[in-house]
């Protein structure tokens, strides 16, 4: 089983003066709503979170939606023995998280994991299905600190174009 989940820092708050309504793409996915992430196998008890403070959460559930959609571009879907690349860069450092799928099967890794841990695995189509449910759910958790974020028509569009699955 697949579990993904963020906290928000009391160190980096978003400005009091921000109208959510307006907030451009580049504001929203890069200087708000910063945090941690974490993707967890609750199987194995086993996960890659970061424990930084400064990860903008929602721009990590929008990358997150774009990566498994990225890993499903061949043709051949989970019958594709070639594996798939992606990775995930953390804007404010050099980490990042990577993601191959091979079959129908995706392998999640961070630079800052020990070499020798395996990587978390998961069926692409429960990676799909849980990180649209966060992008979803993390939109309603924003959207009740932040009631004006439910007229932004970025985050419209971004929950159109990532329906729940």
């Amino acid at each position: 089983m697949l579990d993904i989940g963020y906290s928000l820092s009391t160190r980096f708050p978003d400005p009091p003066q921000t109208d959510y309504r307006r907030v451009d793409v580049r504001t929203l996915r890069h200087d708000l709503f910063c945090g941690d992430i974490y993707l967890a196998d609750t199987h194995t008890d086993r996960e890659v979170s970061t424990a930084w403070g400064w990860v903008p959460v929602l721009d990590f559930a929008w990358a997150l939606c774009d990566i498994v959609e990225q890993l499903d571009r061949d043709p051949r879907g989970s019958r594709a023995s070639r594996p798939q690349y992606a990775e995930l860069d953390f804007t404010e450092s050099s980490d990042r998280m990577l993601f191959q799928r091979r079959f129908g099967w995706v392998d999640v890794t961070a630079d800052w994991m020990p070499r020798d841990e395996p990587p978390l695995t998961f069926s692409h189509r429960l990676l799909r299905r849980e990180a649209r449910d966060f992008l979803h759910d993390l939109t309603a958790d924003l959207t009740d600190l932040h009631e004006d974020l439910a007229d932004n028509p970025v985050v419209w569009d971004l929950q159109a174009r990532f329906p729940r699955a």
